[in-house]
């Protein structure tokens, strides 16, 4: 629906100097991310940057002036114009000095469109990346594109991306320059030597200026040099014309794609690129652990960098950023029906007959709009208020009732978002999104069964609607419907929250594959692996070598329990021919089809090496005295942290327990920090200099009697060893610990200790140091 807030906002944090740059030159950035599903708008408002979202379906390539703008999209190219006379009525009035405005719309097909331009002429052309060529609109509109060039390495037209053409520069307002990711002309041929393989050509001469790039993209011809970026490397860069050699001019902390100029600045998108993408094995991933999304702005005269707008949650890959120049704060419309059904442009001689309104009316729409924006910069009272005054002039409006009830659930006020969302089923029974909605507002009120109802109410209103099955399946998961959730889940894949694994392989079907080789791959966190790794010994009965890739903190804790035929790996270059089939990790229980009482894995499946770490080293303890560790905090970049985690201080009556030594295994600075707020009448060990990876960890584990912890990696790696382990669990629990036990299937020395009220850990807390006692 148009206009509806995902449930997962968009947000984003910049530099001072970003809002001065805008401010100071005058203009405004346009910035395509096909991952979320939007267009970006990022503009000055007084002394911050505001990034306005809109909803397209895939966009990438962006071609912009001040006067109208051409946006491709998953099968289509939009063409917007600036009506300045429009921007007037966008809410708040006088606050927008353009307003783009859909005025055609031309159905190209699914050919994965890349970079585009206008050339001097107004033609625009296009890179169409499926049929390894350079297209223009057909000016009759009979054809779907017309190809104007293909490098002359690629024999046909097909739609297998022989070559991955990506990237376009204009010269002299001509189409000039290309990249590629492959001198190739094999479907999907590019992928076997993507790290380097790329090319910079002039097709007016159909000479490669350059190869041996890694992932080269958006080239750009300005101040008479011939710019690209080589994305594999995070880099910006122009090729010397004298010696045709690259000159790095910045290394950027992310995957560089989307370019443009003005003046002495250069504003380039970053990408963060998970490893299990077709990203793999670039030279990026392999120096960066982390990467940032948003835009940098570098001096391209000096290579420094002088501002930067970074996004969080929602966004995690830019394809394409424009300078809007002389425009500070346009607004874009995508789908809206009051601004496109009341925007007119007329002749004179009409225009001096109409009738004007008296401007006292007050319309729904513009209220919607408020309440979006609000929501998308995480301000969800004021998007709450937004949407009850849009229902207030408009009771039957039902995207503002639906977004009301999404805002609603977001601050798990449940009850209320499902008396909004019932209304919204009751008058429009075919509303799929609100389905979905209503079965995750219930599973978080402990209400499976209609939970269950509303998800396939949504499936069945449309079949192939991926977050609902994948709602549904970890709900069916969390009820110990297993063989039909593990299923549903396997819709993960198609959800903007996972990105899979890409290559011409087949995914895996538990067939045997007698002298072949299969890959597995971890996904989501280090606690997934580790739960999920007791599937590897059953892989490797079925093949004849199993390479399995995971985050190299968890290498050494797996090494010593390996079988034979294993191998492990980061994610890097693993070349295309090593293996006939791929699998990833959490797919492995649907492949071997488990039930809780087919759980493989004898525990312990996992061994500490007490020779990495020595407790006695950090404690003199009495041996008569129990030695516990404990854990408070998970990654806070986990969707359901404010949840799971709690504070140091929530432990307090837990520390104070007599007759144990407490040991912290607790990771990442922020919560470590709280251990120098404890009170003096509390010791508590801090293991985290003596905590290097997993192995380190489980070495720790290994030499206490237990271990006390919230629901993270750690309660996971004790489990796997063994160890007795409490775990302390929120109201909103993950799926993996079903509900209403206090045992776990997975880790027999496990102990579950919930919630009775979300928030509280009061009550958990004393119950785990009556359990530890008995």
């Amino acid at each position: 629906m148009a206009n509806s807030p995902t449930l997962n906002p968009l947000r984003s944090v910049h530099t001072t100097s970003f809002t001065d740059i805008l401010n100071q030159l005058g203009l405004s950035l346009v910035i395509s991310t096909y991952q979320a599903g939007k267009l970006v708008v990022a503009r000055a408002d007084g002394a911050v940057t505001n990034t306005h979202f809109r909803m397209f379906n895939k966009p990438m390539g962006i071609a912009a002036t001040p006067q109208r703008m051409a946006l491709g999209t998953a099968a289509q190219i939009w063409e917007l114009h600036n009506i300045p006379d429009a921007a007037a009525k966008v809410d708040p009035p006088g606050k927008h000095d353009a307003c783009f405005i859909p005025r055609d719309i031309r159905i190209t097909g699914d050919i994965d469109i890349h970079e585009m331009a206008w050339d001097q002429d107004g033609v625009l052309w296009f890179i169409n990346t499926r049929f390894s060529c350079l297209c223009t609109l057909d000016k009759n509109n009979d054809y779907s594109f017309v190809p104007q060039w293909r490098p002359p390495f690629i024999s046909a037209y097909d739609l297998m991306d022989r070559c991955h053409l990506n990237g376009l520069a204009m010269r002299d307002g001509k189409p000039r320059y290309v990249t590629a990711l492959g001198a190739t002309d094999t479907a999907g041929g590019w992928r076997e030597n993507k790290a380097n393989g790329g090319i910079l050509m002039d097709m007016t001469t159909n000479e490669i200026l350059l190869n041996g790039l890694s992932m080269p993209h958006s080239p750009r011809w300005y101040s008479d040099r011939l710019w690209v970026l080589e994305s594999g490397k995070g880099s910006l860069a122009y090729r010397d014309a004298n010696t045709g050699t690259l000159v790095t001019v910045a290394t950027l902390p992310g995957f560089t794609r989307g370019l443009d100029f003005y003046g002495p600045l250069a504003f380039i998108g970053l990408s963060q690129v998970r490893e299990s993408a077709v990203f793999s094995g670039i030279p990026i991933t392999k120096t960066l652990t982390e990467r940032i999304c948003g835009v940098w702005v570098v001096n391209w005269q000096t290579g420094d960098t002088v501002a930067f707008l970074r996004f969080e949650d929602g966004v995690q890959e830019i394809f394409a950023v424009t300078t809007l120049p002389g425009i500070r704060f346009p607004e874009i419309v995508e789908a809206d029906p009051v601004m496109m059904g009341t925007s007119y442009i007329l002749p004179d001689e009409a225009l001096a007959d109409v009738q004007r309104p008296t401007g006292k009316e007050e319309f729904a729409q513009p209220h919607l709009d408020a309440g979006v924006k609000a929501y998308n910069d995480g301000q969800f009272e004021a998007a709450i208020a937004s949407f009850r005054r849009c229902l207030e002039i408009q009771p039957d409006f039902l995207p503002a009732r639906y977004n009301l009830g999404v805002v609603l659930g977001d601050l798990d006020r449940y009850d209320e978002a499902i008396v909004e969302l019932e209304q919204v089923v009751a008058a429009e029974a075919s509303h799929a999104e609100a389905h979905n909605s209503l079965g995750y507002a219930y599973s978080r009120q402990n209400n499976p069964a209609s939970a269950i109802a509303h998800y396939e109410n949504a499936i069945a209103i449309r079949p192939d609607y991926a977050k609902a099955h994948y709602n549904l399946g970890m709900t069916l998961l969390q009820q110990g419907q297993w063989q039909r959730g593990w299923q549903e889940s396997e819709w993960r894949w198609k959800t903007a929250q996972f990105t899979p694994f890409d290559c011409p392989q087949p995914l895996w079907d538990g067939s045997p594959l007698p002298g072949q080789a299969i890959l597995i791959h971890s996904e989501q966190g280090a606690g997934d692996t580790i739960q999920f790794f007791r599937y590897l010994p059953l892989v490797a009965q079925r093949c004849q070598q199993v390479i399995f890739v995971c985050p190299e903190n968890l290498l050494s804790l797996f090494a010593p329990v390996l079988p034979v035929n294993v191998i492990t790996q980061t994610a890097g270059e693993i070349q295309l021919s090593a293996f006939a089939a791929y699998a990833p990790l959490m797919s492995l229980p649907v492949v071997f089809n488990t039930t809780e009482e087919m759980i493989p894995g004898e525990i312990p499946y996992l061994k500490a090496n007490p020779v990495k770490l020595s407790l006695s080293q950090v404690s003199k303890s009495n041996g008569d005295r129990l030695r516990i560790g404990i854990t408070w905090g998970g990654s806070p970049t986990h969707g359901n942290d404010r949840h799971r985690s709690a504070k140091l201080q929530d432990f307090l009556p837990l520390l104070r327990c007599e007759g144990i030594d407490w040991f912290s295994l607790q990771k990442g600075s922020t919560r470590v920090a709280e251990l120098e707020q404890l009170p003096s009448d509390i010791s508590l060990i801090n293991l985290d200099p003596q905590l290097k990876d997993f192995s380190d960890t489980a070495a720790a584990i290994a030499q206490l009697d237990g271990v006390v912890t919230v629901d993270t990696a750690v309660a996971h790696l004790a489990g796997a060893l063994g160890k007795p382990v409490w775990v302390l669990l929120s109201a909103y629990a993950d799926w993996r610990w079903l509900l209403d036990r206090d045992d776990s299937p997975w880790y027999a020395s496990m102990q579950l200790l919930r919630q009775s009220r979300l928030g509280d850990w009061t009550d958990v807390v004393e119950r785990a140091c009556v359990a530890i006692k008995i």
